[in-house]
């Protein structure tokens, strides 16, 4: 059966957070509703949040300082070109080519902590 949750937040822990929250405010054309200078910033979304921090001290031992990826965020795009040309007129410009695949197009680019971000056009009948 499960639990109840009231709200969905993806979290992501680093060791920059200045410079995180500064390209998702440009990636998603919107300040945060919540920021707490090197501590934690947040955004809204229709039905989830997107929360950044900064682990605490006592916690910064368990945080990897790899460039492997901790996350992938998955947005769901419109129009995929138009997605391309603002990463990349943020200074983030995807490393790969477009792929297609059954469910659509997509390309990964990646945030200043080289966490994935999915760029993904769904197939419809104007596409």
């Amino acid at each position: 059966m499960g639990f109840e949750y009231t709200d969905t937040i993806v979290a992501i822990a680093t060791l920059n957070i200045e410079k995180l929250v500064e390209f998702y405010t440009n990636l998603l054309g919107q300040e945060p509703i919540t920021f707490i200078p090197n501590v934690y910033a947040e955004f809204k979304f229709n039905s989830w949040r997107l929360g950044i921090f900064q682990p605490q001290q006592t916690h910064e031992s368990e945080f990897p300082h790899s460039d492997k990826n901790r996350i992938s965020l998955c947005l769901e795009v419109s129009n995929l070109e138009e997605a391309i040309a603002h990463l990349t007129s943020i200074g983030f410009p995807p490393p790969g080519k477009i792929a297609i695949a059954s469910h659509g197009k997509e390309i990964y680019a990646y945030d200043p902590d080289n966490n994935r971000i999915i760029l993904h056009q769904a197939i419809t009948s104007n596409n």
